[in-house]
């Protein structure tokens, strides 16, 4: 499965669009890691915790499209982008989406 963030891949040519697809997931902190960013707010410094969740949130939204994409039969999934926001006090979601298609 192709993935780019870019409308058109150079030369390969899109055969058929298939529409939409998406992935998600909402994480939560964990309360130890939510103590350590408190100190790192003091101190400062990477929040190496939360950036270990958000790689994690980021590759399983991906995973849960490109399963998506894969089950209406594309090859490619194109335009891709990501979003979050947040659902609750402690919680928040990463979003995945971009376009299926078949690509030749």
């Amino acid at each position: 499965m192709m993935i780019s963030n870019l409308e058109l891949i150079p030369g390969k040519r899109i055969s058929k669009h298939l529409g939409l697809v998406q992935g998600s997931t909402v994480r939560s902190k964990h309360v130890g890691r939510d103590f350590m960013a408190g100190l790192k707010n003091i101190f400062g410094g990477e929040l190496k915790g939360y950036t270990e969740l958000l790689q994690d949130a980021r590759e399983e939204a991906v995973a849960r499209m490109v399963e998506q994409a894969s089950s209406i039969g594309a090859n490619a999934v194109l335009n891709v982008r990501f979003s979050t926001s947040s659902i609750t006090s402690g919680a928040a979601e990463l979003f995945a989406y971009g376009s299926a298609v078949v690509m030749e």
